[in-house]
């Protein structure tokens, strides 16, 4: 519990990832004085704070990969009250976990001219894996107005609204046509939590999932779909091998539409 009889200290931290999930906080603008006033921002690399622990509220962006993030997450853990995943590498591994399915040594070798110099796990995984994680916010990005809402249900002192609804629900509150019914679309938005507000079916794109799996995301009804969609096994092994391969639901359902390769 935390202590509001004094401002909260709160902090975010940045491990194998891209930054993005970082930038929602500075792109509050106007509503980061309001936070200012509430919260002591200690520890914020990108915003130029660097104050050590302990931490009434972290967020903690990016996946785990090297035994150096290990190490730096077990210390963030020790040090804050409550820790919350931000983003879909924190929360599943993100993009980068797509070399849990490939030989480590074969991506090294592709990849970098000295692949003896990198140094690092033959998995990416979220930080749950690691350490007890208190709250955990999809999205890749995650969304602004999560974040927010998060901090402000926090500072009240009562548990997080988090939705596990599928953008279905986010496509009919903004009366977008159905994708998939009106124009054959392999739209992922049946399976994925809500979130973006529809943001890619909005503009006549099919949801990629990036928000992760819903509550009851049923994998294999959505393959089943694809398959009658006209997909080939292979873009339908993509449609799971995406932002987020290594939720489990997509994970497990990728594995039964694995390519086979072409005999020559």
């Amino acid at each position: 519990m935390i202590d509001r009889s004094k401002k909260p200290r709160l902090a975010v931290f940045k491990f194998t990832s891209c930054s993005g999930c970082q930038l929602p906080f500075l792109n509050m603008e106007t509503e980061i004085l309001d936070l200012a006033e509430t919260v002591e921002v200690a520890y914020f690399a990108m915003a130029g704070a660097s104050q050590p622990g302990p931490y009434d509220l972290a967020f903690v962006e990016g996946g785990i990969s090297c035994q150096e993030d290990v190490t730096r997450i077990q210390k963030v853990r020790q040090e804050s009250k409550i820790l919350v995943a931000i983003g879909n590498c924190a929360v599943y591994g993100g993009p980068q976990a797509l070399r849990n399915f490939l030989p480590l040594e074969e991506l090294k070798r592709a990849v970098y001219p000295q692949p003896e110099l990198i140094h690092c796990f033959p998995t990416c995984q979220g930080i749950a894996d690691y350490v007890t994680v208190d709250g955990f916010l999809n999205g890749c990005p995650v969304d602004q107005g999560h974040l927010q809402d998060y901090i402000v249900s926090v500072m009240l002192g009562k548990a997080p609204e988090v939705s596990t609804r599928s953008v279905c629900l986010e496509c009919k509150m903004k009366e977008n046509v159905c994708l998939i019914v009106a124009e054959g679309v392999a739209c992922m938005g049946v399976l994925t939590s809500s979130g973006c507000g529809a943001l890619c079916p909005s503009f006549d794109r099919g949801c990629y999932g990036c928000f992760g799996p819903s509550a009851d995301p049923n994998p294999r009804s959505f393959a089943n779909l694809c398959r009658e969609l006209g997909l080939t096994e292979e873009e339908t092994h993509r449609k799971f091998r995406s932002i987020v391969n290594n939720a489990e639901a997509f994970r497990e359902e990728a594995k039964r539409h694995v390519p086979q390769p072409v005999e020559r």
